[in-house]
């Protein structure tokens, strides 16, 4: 009892976590639902070649798609030719050893892909490289 003749209440130390995994819950349904959407990409049908792979785990690698229409994309953003060309001169200013891969779809005109290559150059990539699909196995045994 305290002065008032009052009972003393102790004071309760425990946290109520229900709250917190109700939280919790509900951003793991937001992150699912919202995570594959975050991983959409440019639908490309890449060509097929039996090419060795090419070893950039090192470095972050600029990667140009060209689509069948032709259409430009930096890292999956579409972009003008003269777009393409100025960010990655900017890109390549402050990283110039950054490799640069270029994914052209097998339906793309040529043109189009060697426009990219030259626009590449200009921008001041080293060297550009082509994205290609590995073929599947064929079964030589039957």
């Amino acid at each position: 009892m305290d002065a008032f003749g009052r009972k003393r209440r102790r004071l309760m130390s425990e946290i109520n976590v229900v709250p917190y995994i109700d939280v919790m819950l509900v951003l793991l349904i937001i992150f699912m639902i919202t995570a594959p959407l975050l991983t959409q990409g440019v639908k490309v049908d890449l060509p097929q070649a039996a090419a060795k792979a090419v070893d950039t785990q090192d470095r972050e690698t600029l990667v140009v798609t060209i689509d069948r229409d032709g259409r430009y994309y930096l890292d999956d953003r579409r972009v003008t030719p003269e777009e393409l060309k100025r960010r990655v001169q900017g890109i390549l200013r402050a990283r110039p050893r950054t490799p640069v891969m270029i994914r052209g779809d097998r339906n793309a005109e040529y043109g189009h892909v060697v426009k990219a290559m030259t626009l590449l150059q200009a921008a001041g990539a080293l060297s550009v490289g082509l994205i290609t699909e590995t073929p599947a196995p064929t079964d030589r045994g039957a």
